[in-house]
């Protein structure tokens, strides 16, 4: 059975692309660094072992340094990611977008030489929205030296997938291999009730034993802002909230073995794992399968929230 885990995106910068319930928090950085800290202990007492983030993540991936650095645990799950820089800088209403791709072989290396340090409890080093545009998954120079880092810090290599193209990059993937083995261990991959397309494509990582991570359960927050009859007639049957189905649908429907909250708070936290009270029936599942909608719509209506 799968388990809740903690994703930084919202814990490391003071905007991002999500709807935020709260919009009346601090945003300096020390707020948010002592917040972070917060729900990271709340996290782990509250059983959650699995903790991913990324350089793009603002400071969430020195936010999960100290903290890991501080507590010591050996039970823990550390995920990180390469391919993303954050340049907003903090600044509050910054102009275009707050992080820049780049998934060259000197951007790798750069940006192992921060996140190693989390080793040994760094388990899950993965590329950050690999795309067929990209050329990634054809670079040779950045494949060889994934096999390098995997073979000497003896971690799990994997990448993140967002887009309509999801499926298409998760195939190639699966073909690529480097001295007789397969080079990705995990995918970390968009599945939640709106978003379906990946479907078959996670059937068949499950297949393969690839450690699934499923990321944006929430929908960017989006399930909050649209009333929908079967998610509230089932946060009623379940006496949980909207988000907890949610996360639970993730967790049931492909049998992921981690999905992420998002939380940015304690209060979010607490409201998420409320998904591991309860398991949803055949029924449910049938019924949530029925909110899908067209995979272009999804991205394109992503594509418009703000960062706030």
């Amino acid at each position: 059975m799968g388990h809740i885990g903690l994703g930084l995106a919202a814990l490391g910068r003071p905007e991002y692309i999500n709807i935020r319930l709260d919009t009346n928090i601090d945003k300096s950085e020390e707020a948010f660094r002592q917040n972070a800290i917060h729900v990271l202990d709340e996290s782990y007492a509250n059983g959650i072992r699995f903790f991913d983030t990324a350089p793009s993540y603002g400071k969430g991936e020195a936010f999960l340094m100290e903290w890991n650095a501080l507590r010591k645990y050996t039970d823990v799950i550390l995920s990180t990611k390469w391919g993303y820089t954050y340049v907003a800088n903090w600044e509050l209403g910054y102009k275009g977008s707050h992080e820049i791709k780049e998934h060259s072989l000197v951007k790798l290396l750069e940006q192992w030489e921060v996140s190693k340090t989390l080793v040994p409890n760094l388990k899950v080093y993965q590329i950050h929205s690999a795309t067929i545009e990209s050329g990634v998954l054809e670079n040779k120079e950045v494949l060889k030296k994934l096999s390098e880092i995997k073979k000497e810090a003896g971690i799990q290599i994997g990448l993140t997938v967002s887009g309509v193209n999801q499926k298409i990059v998760i195939e190639k993937a699966l073909e690529i291999e480097l001295e007789g083995y397969d080079l990705f261990d995990s995918y970390q991959v968009t599945y939640n009730v709106y978003e379906q397309t990946t479907f078959n494509a996670l059937l068949m990582l499950k297949k393969a034993e690839k450690l699934l991570i499923i990321k944006e359960g929430l929908a960017n927050g989006r399930l909050y802002n649209n009333y929908n009859s079967i998610l509230n007639s089932l946060s009623l049957k379940y006496d949980v909230g909207i988000d907890a189905i949610a996360l639970r649908f993730c967790l049931d429907a492909v049998n992921a073995d981690v999905v992420l909250s998002g939380a940015s708070d304690s209060k979010q936290l607490n409201e998420n794992l409320k998904a591991n009270s309860f398991v949803l029936s055949e029924e449910d599942i049938h019924m949530l399968k029925g909110l899908k909608i067209p995979s272009d719509k999804y991205w394109k209506e992503r594509s418009l929230l703000g960062w706030s």
